[in-house]
C-alpha cells in the first residue's frame, strides 16, 4: 500500500484540468517516470512555480472540480510518479476520481467549508497531512496546530486504495 502522508501543496483554484495536470504533448510517453518533470507545468496560478513548489509534496489540497477535462490515466500517473498519492478537494471530475482509485491513490472529497477552513488555517505554512484509512481521518499538522477531520470514501474505493489499485485488487480476488 502506498503512503498517504506528507507535506501539502495548496493549489488555490477550482477547475484544474487534466491538461494542466499533465499537458497533452506528453501523452506519447510510454513510462510513468517519463511524465515526472512535466507535472503541473501548464498550471496558471499566481505565485506557483511547478519546478519548486511540487518538490517533496505528497498531498494536494485544492478547490472544486479537480481533474476535469480529458479522461486520461496519465494525470494520476504524473501525480504518483512525483510522490503525490492523495488529493483533497471539494469534488472531482468523475473519471479522474475513479482513475485515482484505480491507481491505488486517494481522491478525498470534503465539503466546501472544510476546504475553505484548510486554506484559511494552513495554506502558506509548512503543513503535513496524514490519512488514516481505517479510521476515515485526515490529520492536519502545522507548527502551531494539529487536528483531525473526518472523511468518507466508499468501501470499494477504500479497498482499491488498500490493494494498491485495480490491478492489485484483481490479483488478490480473481
Amino acid at each position: 500500500m502506498k503512503e498517504f502522508s506528507g507535506k501539502v501543496l495548496f493549489l488555490d483554484r477550482s477547475d484544474i484540468n487534466t491538461d494542466e495536470i499533465i499537458p497533452a504533448k506528453y501523452l506519447t510517453e510510454i513510462t510513468k517516470a517519463a511524465l515526472e518533470p512535466y507535472l503541473l507545468e501548464d498550471l496558471s496560478l499566481t505565485g506557483f512555480n511547478a519546478k519548486e513548489d511540487i518538490k517533496d509534496k505528497a498531498v494536494i489540497v485544492t478547490r472544486a472540480n479537480f481533474g476535469c477535462g480529458s479522461s486520461r490515466e496519465h494525470a494520476p500517473w504524473a501525480l504518483e510518479v512525483n510522490g503525490i498519492n492523495a488529493v483533497i478537494a471539494e469534488n472531482f471530475a468523475r473519471i479522474f476520481r475513479q482513475n485515482m482509485y484505480n491507481c491505488g491513490m486517494f481522491a478525498i472529497e470534503l465539503p466546501k467549508d472544510k476546504i475553505e477552513y484548510l486554506f484559511e488555517n494552513y495554506a502558506g505554512k509548512d503543513t503535513l497531512i496524514t490519512i488514516d484509512i481505517d479510521k476515515d481521518k485526515i490529520i492536519v499538522t502545522s507548527a502551531d496546530k494539529s487536528e483531525e477531520l473526518d472523511f468518507k470514501v466508499g468501501e470499494f474505493d477504500k479497498t482499491l486504495v488498500k490493494e494498491g489499485g485495480w490491478v492489485g485488487y484483481a490479483d488478490k480476488n480473481y
